[in-house]
């Protein structure tokens, strides 16, 4: 049986070289739609990996506390959210001071509504991330490691020095050197700051903004600054395997710091960067889901095209099934032979597609900024949906010459 079937497979090769043009013509559907699934997947796939480096580099045991619910929404906040208290330094120091399972805490003071800017001479700096908080900043955030110099001290916090550490881009605006930069005078609306330390760049976020345009100042300078109108934001860090336990130690602490009555919902929301990986994961699936299903439309308008041309074969070589049939082929011969026929031409073209669109992924990477890779799972779907493809339009044509009649077969001319 196993010689049977490489002979029919032999047979299926040579009669794709045989006809060249009208195989490649067959198989063009079906080797664009397989090139296009590796082509998006791979493209999606990197995206995933870019953001999951993000995600990682932002601390998986970090959490952060918000006034309002984060993600899309249609229109104007629900009247409940706006109406929410802000939260307050308090707050902060409430979860320090009373969570055992939050290791630290990070809070940080910002002014939203005004577009600050910082300037150096005659260049300036618009949209900077400009923010206050404490030394317990470097240790909440893991993507916030100093490059060159310090980071200011609870000292400089206490006594309210006009001290800065800056993005890296800051530093390409304004000086020719990480080195240069320290030591140096730079004014952050309107107001003089003496660098003390730049940032180490960090994972560009999700693929598209790559630019470090911090500016972090001590808490209390910033409160020196702007000692009206601002916003708290807090970051704390859980002790290793203890993520949950802290959520629910702050939950607690935050709903009696905030007076919030048993019987209502929580006024603020905790977000941990493990659900946004997993919100982000789920999100990515559902994508390259309807990616395959979109594109497994065009594999079948290529599984038809074959199928129309596995019946024209079938048509021209009546007399050479006859011939097959008279010499003691089976049923079983002649369909296994148009099926293998079928199913090395889809293969074929499930290859080459292959070849196409991991060739585009491997040079994306090296022409853009942007991440690309090829799973070796798509690799494999990819090859085994063109040969199913094959299988599943190769049927009828395949059963169609099996069921020749072998004296008319011999007959036709």
């Amino acid at each position: 049986m196993n010689q049977g079937y490489a002979e029919n497979l032999r047979l299926a090769f040579d009669t794709i070289r045989t006809h060249k043009l009208r195989s490649f013509l067959a198989i063009l559907g079906v080797m664009i739609g397989v090139a296009l699934i590796i082509l998006v997947v791979g493209l999606v796939q990197g995206f995933r990996v870019t953001v999951q480096d993000e995600i990682s580099a932002e601390g998986i045991n970090t959490a952060w506390v918000d006034r309002f619910s984060q993600g899309p929404r249609n229109g104007r906040r629900p009247k409940e959210e706006r109406m929410r208290k802000p939260l307050t330094y308090e707050d902060g120091v409430a979860i320090q001071q009373e969570c055992p399972a939050v290791k630290a805490t990070a809070i940080s003071i910002f002014q939203w509504e005004l577009d600050h800017e910082a300037k150096y001479k005659n260049s300036v700096v618009d949209s900077v991330d400009f923010r206050g908080t404490f030394p317990a900043y470097l240790e909440v955030y893991s993507n916030a490691t100093m490059k060159v110099g310090r980071f200011f001290t609870e000292a400089e916090n206490e006594h309210r020095e006009n001290v800065v550490d800056i993005g890296e881009d800051i530093v390409k605006a304004f000086f020719a050197s990480d080195d240069d930069a320290v030591g140096k005078e730079i004014q952050v609306d309107g107001t003089s700051f003496r660098v003390i330390g730049v940032f180490e760049k960090p994972i560009a976020g999700f693929g598209t903004n790559d630019q470090d345009k911090r500016v972090v100042i001590p808490y209390y300078s910033f409160t020196k600054l702007y000692p009206a109108s601002y916003e708290i934001g807090i970051r704390f860090l859980a002790y290793q395997g203890r993520l949950d336990q802290a959520v629910d130690e702050v939950t607690g602490i935050l709903r009696r710091m905030r007076r919030v009555p048993y019987n209502k919902p929580n006024d603020f929301v905790i977000t941990t960067n493990v659900e946004i990986r997993k919100q982000f994961d789920d999100i990515i699936s559902g994508v390259v889901l309807a990616i395959v299903v979109l594109s497994s439309i065009g594999l079948l308008i290529g599984g038809m095209g074959v199928m129309n041309i596995m019946l024209v074969s079938v048509t021209e070589r009546t007399r050479e099934i006859g011939v097959r049939k008279a010499i003691g082929a089976k049923r079983s011969d002649i369909t296994w032979q148009f099926l293998f026929e079928a199913m090395a031409l889809t293969g074929t073209g499930g290859l080459i597609g292959i070849l196409l669109g991991a060739g585009i992924v491997i040079l994306i990477p090296m022409v853009s900024s942007l991440k690309a890779e090829v799973p070796v799972w798509a690799v494999l779907m990819g090859f085994s949906v063109s040969v199913g493809i094959g299988l599943l339009f190769g049927v009828w044509p395949a059963t169609k010459a099996a069921r020749l009649n072998p004296v008319e077969a011999l007959r036709y001319e």
